[in-house]
């Protein structure tokens, strides 16, 4: 159940036994949680954000960018998967920070707004770091102007992240687990919890996620859940 930022598939959780059966893998942002009362069950990784640059954008680089855009009194259009996604969560902050002008352009997912990346329809777009947009950017069909990661990325070395270029606030990346109904019995979470803790220390899963610029999440049900209420205060 896609779309909405995952509010669909939260509201859906929320209505469902809480035996198992049905979970919901979401990213743990602000907007899908207060959605619906949800169990955390296990974090399965964070994910880095990338802030790209199309062909509709001049600028090479991040200060570029907030030259160009300074210039133009429409504002420049920025991207997201959605309100209160992380990616909104960065716009909102170096649009705080820099007072330049932004015109959001929310998607209901990220297919289409790559699509529309690639294609030119707005000068800039948030966006999970995907092998997919690994691969426009190494095409040289999209431009990375900055990363929200603790350090740089192997896969981006030359990339700085947002704090490097003094925006320590919009630094943000994204936390990816497990969730179920409300009132999911302890033990039924921590045998999930355990099962996907097993899978995360598999070396080809954890190479395919690691490959992609993914932190495997290390933790039990209850330290993830910790995470995701940091998550959705931030």
């Amino acid at each position: 159940r896609p779309g909405t930022s995952g509010t669909v598939a939260l509201e859906l959780l929320a209505r469902s036994a809480p035996d198992g059966r049905t979970l919901v893998f979401a990213a743990a942002t602000a907007v899908g949680l207060a959605s619906a009362s949800v169990t955390p069950v296990a974090g399965v990784m964070r994910t880095p954000m990338l802030l790209v640059g199309t062909s509709a954008l001049k600028a090479a680089d991040f200060e570029g960018m907030l030259a160009e855009a300074r210039g133009m009194p429409g504002g420049i259009r920025w991207a997201t998967t959605g309100e209160g996604t992380t990616g909104h969560a960065v716009l909102q902050r170096i649009e705080q920070a820099t007072r330049i002008p932004i015109v959001h352009v929310p998607y209901k997912g990220g297919g289409q707004q790559l699509n529309d990346a690639l294609a030119g329809h707005f000068e800039l777009l948030s966006t999970n770091v995907a092998p997919l947009q690994l691969q426009a950017l190494r095409a040289g069909r999209l431009k990375a102007l900055a990363v929200g990661a603790p350090q740089r990325l192997a896969a981006l070395p030359d990339v700085p992240t947002l704090a490097q270029l003094g925006h320590a606030q919009a630094n943000l990346d994204s936390l990816f687990g497990l969730f179920a109904p409300p009132q999911m019995a302890p033990e039924l979470a921590q045998r999930i919890n355990a099962a996907v803790a097993q899978a995360l220390r598999a070396p080809a899963i954890r190479s395919r996620l690691e490959a992609a610029s993914n932190q495997p999440f290390e933790g039990s049900a209850t330290e993830f859940a910790q995470q995701v209420m940091r998550e959705a205060g931030r």
